[in-house]
């Protein structure tokens, strides 16, 4: 083996070693749910009133076949603070991520058919959390461990 082979199986060793599997699930969480959270609260004030111009971005730019855009603007605005709440604690967090995929695929399909640059990291982000769960750092791992 050259020296610059050894090297490099070294060094990814070491950073396999410190990117372990429930950090990066961890790091996945946080960083999701924060992008959806942060683009709920843009839909509210307070604490969780719907703003006017919510339900106008529903009726509009935002307007979905079939789903009434009041209704819309309700279940994606509820979805898009609870789900992220919940895959910061890491409790239901297949279920969470699977929501927050049906939301970002409602979005790709009907809303922004040309962002799929941006839904496809999404999409990145949430399908290892579906696959795995919230890891070991997480309460759904606390509750499996408690229930067996």
């Amino acid at each position: 083996m050259t020296p610059a082979i050894a090297f490099y199986d070294r060094a990814t060793r070491k950073i396999s070693a410190l990117l372990s599997q429930d950090l990066l699930l961890l790091i996945a969480r946080l960083g999701i749910a924060g992008l959806f959270f942060l683009s709920g609260r843009t839909k509210v004030v307070g604490t969780f009133h719907i703003t006017e111009g919510t339900y106008e971005l529903f009726r509009s730019e935002y307007a979905l076949p079939i789903v009434q855009p009041e209704l819309a603007a309700v279940a994606a605005t509820t979805a898009e603070h609870v789900f992220p709440v919940l895959l910061v604690l890491g409790l239901c967090t297949r279920v969470s991520a699977l929501a927050l995929l049906t939301m970002t695929l409602i979005i790709q399909i009907f809303v922004y058919p040309g962002a799929w640059s941006t839904h496809l990291s999404w999409a990145a982000i949430l399908l290892p959390l579906i696959a795995n769960g919230g890891g070991s750092w997480s309460f759904d791992a606390i509750i499996s461990k408690n229930s067996s």
